[in-house]
């Protein structure tokens, strides 16, 4: 009895330290991997993968599962690595379910038994320089691969077929080719193949994606792009307007039609002139007395705001406007205000605020209607190329992220613009006001919004301005916020009117090094003012001296330091880190920035490249999708 109690005791023991010895040797296994992968690949960022130390709790990117027991996901983007991944490296990994290696230098094939780890669910390698074909290998589990922005080419493999729950796939900025397979998935939502070299007619399962997915193939056909055809279409010519001409008989020969007045005709103009004349004199004299009984000394008369701020007199807005000149307010097209400069003049007041080119004022008009009218101070140019300016600016209100302009006000003495009041506050005042206790926080989700809203009002500014058109005055007081927390820029094409030399240096913090120094603006250091706008939502710091406002950095030589030394958490704004955020998507948008803000000009990203590369940051669909067996620890890159 003894014996058979040693016997199964034995038994035990052996299986518990054989299982006890399996674990070990898999997270071996795993630390030698990511060993011979970092020993390899040179990489300028150090790594603390030191042999020594625990895998799981302190190698830096590196997660492993609840027990401990293997690694599940590599996080590394932007630490440097270069060159390429050998086989038997990360391919050894078989738990691995998330790898994030993007915005690196890797190069070369990109190994056959990476995308085939049989529980590989999200792969993150966009922006390095790899090449060679896409591997035909894919884990069936795949649910988002992102390989955009490289060099692959070939044909996109047919496995791609098999991947059921693939959600997104990210292909575009590649040297692809050939055509376009069936990829019939029932769970893909997200989807890009532009800018590569496919050919043929996109897939009736594919035709539901938008234009932007396929564009920049050309020989690429079908919808959402041009149909499919083996003879060439030359587009319709656009109609063109011509003067009437004379009426033309069925023969094609014109005929002029004489038309002879008589007695009764010439009496019925006269009569009819005479009365017009007769009316036009009638209002000429009642509006003179009218305007004779209202005038008084001040033109903007102290009338007490709702807000129950100090309401504004003729010395701070509208003393410059001329007795002459009162009813010579220019109203945009499409504009729904009916009131004209008097009534304006008369409205009650308040200030919002001075920046650098003059003080805005919020002003409420008897019926109600509010607006907000800005003075300017220090304009240089004369009447008509201010107008021409203002012309310019007009055309830039249809986008949902810039401020509308909707009337302009001109004369030797006094320069006003109206536009549509926004009971939200100033990105500024959400990001540095009150801070302390009892301050609700603006939180990351909320900030990456804002962000994107601005850089897509900035790019299309400068896409609809020209080459030559640029904002000149980027910073946090001239990003409004709407209440569906939306980013609005303001103060548009401004600079070229404006005494510039004052306006650059009151605006050094966010000021390009070669503007600063050359006085001029360009699409590339809006670019720049862009960049700082961005440390300046990541880090929480302030780049400008604003009154009550000590704490002022120079933020690109700071955020640069700070990563030079060690890439650490002391960049981010403290009042991010205690709320909800995805550390990931902070070192994205804050690799984004220090590109944006480059001291070489050719260096920086377009405004359209910037914008695409927030948007695609963010993809809320695919992070809060429901939670089921098989993707319940997919992660975003």
């Amino acid at each position: 009895m003894k014996f058979q109690s040693s016997i199964a005791a034995f038994v035990f023991l052996s299986f518990i330290l054989s299982h006890f010895g399996f674990i070990v040797a898999d997270l071996n296994s795993d630390r030698q991997a990511l060993t011979e992968f970092s020993s390899v690949v040179p990489h300028a960022r150090k790594l603390n993968w030191n042999i020594s130390s625990p895998v799981c709790s302190s190698w830096l990117g590196v997660t492993c599962n609840s027990n401990g027991t293997r690694v599940v996901a590599i996080h590394l983007p932007g630490v440097g690595f270069a060159g390429s991944i050998p086989e038997n490296s990360i391919g050894k990994l078989d738990a691995l379910k998330t790898l994030s290696l993007h915005s690196n230098g890797l190069s070369g094939n990109l190994p056959s038994d990476i995308l085939s780890i049989p529980s590989l669910q999200c792969v993150y390698l966009q922006h390095n320089n790899f090449s060679g074909p896409i591997p035909s290998s894919i884990s069936p589990k795949l649910v988002s691969l992102d390989i955009s922005f490289n060099s692959f080419s070939g044909s996109i493999p047919p496995a791609f077929q098999n991947l059921r729950r693939l959600t997104w796939l990210y292909l575009q900025h590649n040297s692809i080719s050939g055509p376009i397979p069936d990829i019939n998935l029932p769970r893909l939502k997200f989807l890009n193949f532009s800018y590569n070299y496919l050919n043929g007619s996109i897939p009736s399962s594919l035709q539901k994606f938008s234009y932007d997915s396929f564009v920049g193939n050309s020989l690429l056909c079908g919808p959402p792009l041009n149909r499919c055809s083996s003879t060439t279409f030359s587009p319709s010519p656009s109609p063109v307007y011509e003067p009437h001409s004379p009426a033309t008989t069925e023969n094609g020969k014109a005929t002029t039609h004489k038309k002879s007045f008589g007695v009764a005709s010439i009496l019925a103009l006269a009569v009819g002139g005479f009365a017009f004349l007769s009316v036009f004199i009638l209002v000429i004299t009642i509006r003179y007395f009218r305007r004779k009984n209202s005038q008084s000394s001040d033109i903007l008369k102290g009338k007490a705001s709702c807000a129950g701020k100090p309401a504004v007199n003729s010395k701070d807005f509208g003393s410059g406007v001329q007795e002459a000149e009162r009813n010579k307010l220019f109203f945009f097209e499409g504009s729904s205000h009916s009131f004209d400069l008097e009534d304006l003049l008369k409205a009650s007041a308040e200030v919002l605020g001075k920046g650098s080119y003059g003080t805005a004022y919020k002003a409420v008009l008897e019926d109600g209607t509010t607006v907000v009218v800005k003075r300017l101070k220090e304009v240089v140019v004369g009447k008509r190329e201010f107008e021409q300016q203002m012309e310019v600016v007009g055309k830039f209100g249809r986008h949902p992220n810039v401020m509308p302009l909707r009337a302009y006000y001109y004369s030797k003495d006094e320069k006003l613009l109206v536009y549509n009041y926004m009971p939200g506050d100033s990105l500024f005042a959400l990001l540095h006001g009150n801070r302390g206790a009892g301050r609700t926080p603006l939180d990351w989700d909320s900030r990456m919004k804002i962000l994107l809203g601005t850089a897509k009002g900035i790019d299309f500014i400068h896409s609809e301005g020209g080459p030559k058109f640029t904002h000149g005055n980027i910073k946090s007081s001239n990003v409004l916020i709407t209440q569906d927390l939306e980013g609005c820029v303001s103060d548009i094409g401004l600079t070229s009117v404006m005494n510039s030399p004052a306006t650059i240096s009151r605006a050094n913090g966010y000021r390009a090094p070669e503007a600063a120094d050359s006085q001029k603006i360009t699409h590339k250091s809006d670019v720049y003012s862009f960049g700082v706008l961005l440390l300046e939502m990541l880090t929480g710091k302030i780049p400008l001296r604003y009154p009550g406002y000590d704490d002022v950095v120079d933020l690109p030589r700071w955020v640069k330091s700070v990563v030079r030394e060690e890439w650490t958490a002391e960049v981010f704004d403290e009042e991010l880190l205690r709320g909800q955020y995805v550390e990931e998507e902070m070192v994205q948008m804050l690799q984004i920035a220090l590109a944006c803000v480059a001291k070489v000009p050719e260096m920086r990203p377009r405004m359209d490249e910037v914008a695409r590369m927030i948007e695609e940051i963010k993809h809320p669909e695919l992070k809060n999708r429901p939670s089921s067996e098989s993707e319940s620890n997919v992660q975003t890159p």
